[in-house]
């Protein structure tokens, strides 16, 4: 049975997560790292990933549920808050479209493998917590 344990696992070891398109904090005794989407990179980007995306018929078996279409699009659910982004969609509950872009894979990957560095602990701004 696949659990939510076993998910969080496998989505921890994808390198396109959201989650890690972005600046990190740790606090001053680096017992916690926080991640912190810094969306001003995918902004920056924005006209690219648009450009290099497929427009698709929004399908209704998708209302408030952009983790599916993110998994029938990418066989993973970590890119839905992409997809919410690209469309400009800003809660679930507005995830509901007549047309919805669909940036190809080869382009989110060219864009996280130039524009977002893993960045090691000691390069984390500090924050005191």
């Amino acid at each position: 049975m696949f659990t939510i344990d076993k998910e969080a696992k496998k989505n921890k070891l994808i390198p396109i997560n959201v989650d890690y398109m972005g600046v990190r904090y740790r606090t001053e005794s680096d017992l916690f790292i926080f991640p912190s989407p810094a969306f001003w990179l995918l902004e920056k980007n924005l006209f690219f990933l648009a450009a290099n995306s497929v427009k698709k018929t929004f399908d209704q078996k998708y209302i408030m549920r952009p983790d599916y279409l993110s998994y029938d699009e990418y066989e993973t659910v970590v890119l839905a808050p992409l997809l919410m982004f690209i469309n400009r969609v800003f809660t679930v509950e507005e995830f509901n479209l007549n047309e919805i872009i669909i940036p190809k894979m080869s382009y989110i990957v060219d864009i996280l493998i130039d524009k977002f560095p893993e960045l090691p602990p000691d390069k984390l701004e500090v924050i005191n917590w």
